[in-house]
């Protein structure tokens, strides 16, 4: 039951193209044919220049990194497998609050007087997103 198990598991890794995912190639994005747009987007968008796809969606420390890669990789498979996501997709709140912090992490000098006077958190009113929601995936449609 292993051998099988590890074999079906190995084989869906290998047709998934699962190694792919652990680059940073934005490319990769669009292995799901549900991301086109997203992708398509940032090719157009403000930020195509100075940033990928794990710039702004993953921590960037080591561990968060590729726990953030894993939980989204796995939420993603099933996702896509069982047929269960919302159409259009919609970032969850923990992928959210990653964002923001990527926002903060390459802009904090530029917004530093705003943001020092309250805690920017996902969702907020202010949120980075929430006025500048076209910089990554181009003008919202």
């Amino acid at each position: 039951m292993t051998g099988l198990l590890g074999g079906v598991g190995g084989y869906t890794f290998y047709y998934a193209q699962g190694f792919s995912y652990m680059s940073d190639d934005p490319a990769v994005c669009v292995n799901c044919h549900i991301m086109r747009p997203q992708y398509d987007g940032w090719q157009k968008a403000s930020h195509h220049a100075v940033a990928t796809c794990n710039d702004c969606h993953v921590p960037h420390d080591f561990v968060g990194k590729w726990m953030t890669k894993a939980t989204n990789g796995y939420h993603h498979s099933t996702a896509f497998t069982f047929q269960n996501f919302h159409e259009p997709i919609r970032i969850k709140p923990s992928n959210s609050a990653v964002l923001e912090a990527n926002c903060l992490r390459c802009h904090g000098d530029l917004v530093g007087n705003i943001t020092q006077h309250f805690e920017l958190k996902s969702g907020d009113l202010f949120g980075c997103v929430r006025c500048h929601a076209g910089v990554g995936h181009g003008p919202p449609k």
